[in-house]
C-alpha cells in the first residue's frame, strides 16, 4: 500500500508543527518572526494615561543590591518585564540594548526579570547584553501590572505612563527616540 499525497503532506505538516513547538529550532523561529512583526510602540492618548500612585515597590538587582522604585520618582523611566524563555522578549532585546546604549545616562532603564537568576545571567552573557536587571521583592504597582510579557512602560517625570506596550516592539525606532527626547526636554 502506497501512502497518498494527502497523508504525506499531513505528516510533514504535523512534523513541522512539532518542531516549531517543542525544539530549540522552533524557539529561534518564533524569535525571528517576532522581530519581523515588531512595530514601533505608540504613546497612550493623553486622556488615557495612568498616573503612578504607588512608588513603594522594592526590587533587587543582579548583584543583590536593594532598589526602591521611589528612587526614580521625577525621572523618565523605561520598565520592561521579560523572561529569557519568552520569544517576543528575546526578539525585542537587541532594540532595547541599542536604546539603552544611547539613552542609559539620561533615562532610567529597569529590566524586571520573570526568570531564574542563573538563566538570566547566562542569557545576558550569551547575547552580550549590558542591561540593569532587577527582581521584584514586593508587589508591582497596579498601574504596571500585566499578565503578559513582554510588557514595557515609559513613564514621564510627572509619573504618567505615556507608553504601555505588551508584546514585542522595535524600541530603537526614531519615533521612540523622539518621544524620549521630548520627555527629557520637559
Amino acid at each position: 500500500m502506497v501512502p497518498n499525497r494527502k497523508w504525506i503532506f499531513n505528516g510533514v505538516l504535523i512534523l513541522a508543527v512539532l518542531v516549531l513547538l517543542f525544539t530549540p529550532v522552533g524557539f529561534y523561529i518564533k524569535v525571528y518572526v517576532n522581530r519581523i512583526l515588531a512595530f514601533n510602540p505608540t504613546p497612550v492618548e493623553a486622556r488615557e494615561q495612568q498616573l503612578i500612585t504607588d512608588y513603594h515597590w522594592k526590587l533587587q538587582d543582579l548583584g543583590n543590591s536593594d532598589f526602591n522604585f521611589e528612587q526614580v520618582k521625577d525621572e523618565v523611566v523605561l520598565i520592561n518585564f521579560w523572561a529569557s524563555w519568552c520569544p517576543p522578549c528575546v526578539a525585542e532585546m537587541p532594540s532595547l540594548q541599542n536604546l539603552y546604549r544611547d539613552y542609559g545616562d539620561k533615562v532610567i532603564f529597569m529590566f524586571v526579570a520573570q526568570d531564574q537568576q542563573k538563566r538570566v545571567e547566562k542569557f545576558l552573557k550569551k547575547g552580550n547584553y549590558e542591561l540593569p536587571v532587577y527582581y521584584e521583592n514586593s508587589t508591582t504597582p497596579k498601574q504596571l501590572f500585566s499578565k503578559s510579557i513582554p510588557s514595557t512602560y515609559i513613564i514621564d517625570r510627572g509619573g504618567r505612563i505615556v507608553v504601555a506596550k505588551t508584546g514585542a516592539a522595535d524600541w530603537n525606532s526614531s519615533e521612540t527616540r523622539m518621544l524620549l527626547d521630548g520627555l527629557l526636554g520637559r
